[in-house]
């Protein structure tokens, strides 16, 4: 199951617009797709309500993981879209 970890670029952080996005995209892949912060349980990436509970902010670090057929394409297309400014 690999996993990678980012910080959240976007100013706002993973929050309504950008945090859609993310949802959006996660929900493309067949396997599974988890995010959440170092040390704490993650929730499904492709849940919006899961991901905007998080409330995770502009600069923190999270990890994304991923599971299933494509799970490396998944996460290095995911990362990639984290580290961008969502929300400019």
């Amino acid at each position: 199951m690999p996993e990678i970890r980012v910080k959240i670029a976007s100013s706002v952080g993973l929050h309504a617009r950008p945090a859609s996005m993310f949802v959006k995209a996660a929900a493309k892949h067949p396997g599974t797709v988890a995010i959440g912060r170092p040390g704490t349980e993650l929730v499904d990436a492709r849940s919006m309500l899961s991901v905007l509970s998080l409330a995770i902010g502009h600069g923190e670090e999270v990890i994304l993981r991923t599971d299933g057929e494509g799970a490396d394409g998944a996460l290095t297309e995911l990362s990639e879209l984290l580290v961008r400014d969502l929300d400019a």
